[in-house]
């Protein structure tokens, strides 16, 4: 990938280990997707719910908030997918002590990370709804489709691990939906009814 004189620095270490890492991992999956370099983003969205990330992933996300050396937080604004519990209805929901403590272990190390607990899959509407032509790196299914369809926005599906990166560093690799190219339509649909039920809507939409 080509890599501006920023990049290069981050690369190097210079803008500390986390930051580094995060470029690392992203310099690795656009190579991956054969991207030629990067695309500044304004925002990120990350789907990082405990039922996936696991006691794994979550000491992954504690070992970046605790870094001591050089900064640790996003530079761009960074929120959440819904968590994994609802504390005042863990009970009731049958959630044990150890899924509530990995819940509270994530929560804490975002917060250290400086991304925002919006607890949300439908920011586009709630929070902050991109542009049109906008670059951004999302993580959740709907909020892609969502973002590109309807706002016109650009954004790939980022992993967990590649939607915190791009909180961090500001970019993600120029590759997929940030491409013009592969925004263009491949079926033309049309139809001669109105849907007047949601049933209906749900039928044209599948």
């Amino acid at each position: 990938m080509k890599l501006n004189e920023e990049e290069q620095d981050i690369l190097a270490g210079k803008a500390g280990p986390v930051i580094q890492l995060a470029l690392e991992h992203q310099r690795q999956v656009g190579e991956f997707f054969a991207a030629q370099d990067f695309v500044p983003v304004t925002q990120a969205h990350i789907m990082a719910d405990t039922e996936s990330l696991g006691e794994a992933g979550v000491r992954w996300l504690e070992n970046l908030a605790t870094q001591s050396d050089g900064p640790a937080r996003v530079r761009i604004p960074t929120i959440t997918d819904p968590r994994g519990t609802d504390f005042s209805k863990a009970s009731f929901l049958r959630q044990n002590a150890s899924m509530l403590d990995l819940e509270r272990r994530a929560i804490a190390a975002f917060v250290k990370l400086g991304v925002s607990m919006t607890d949300t899959c439908i920011h586009y509407q709630t929070i902050q709804a991109p542009t049109r032509n906008e670059h951004v790196a999302f993580g959740d299914t709907g909020v892609v489709i969502y973002s590109n369809s309807v706002c016109g926005a650009r954004s790939n599906f980022e992993g967990g691990p590649s939607a915190l990166a791009a909180g961090l560093t500001g970019r993600t690799p120029r590759y997929g939906f940030h491409l013009s190219d592969q925004r263009r339509a491949t079926l033309h649909v049309r139809v001669d009814f109105i849907p007047k039920s949601l049933n209906e809507w749900g039928a044209l939409g599948a």
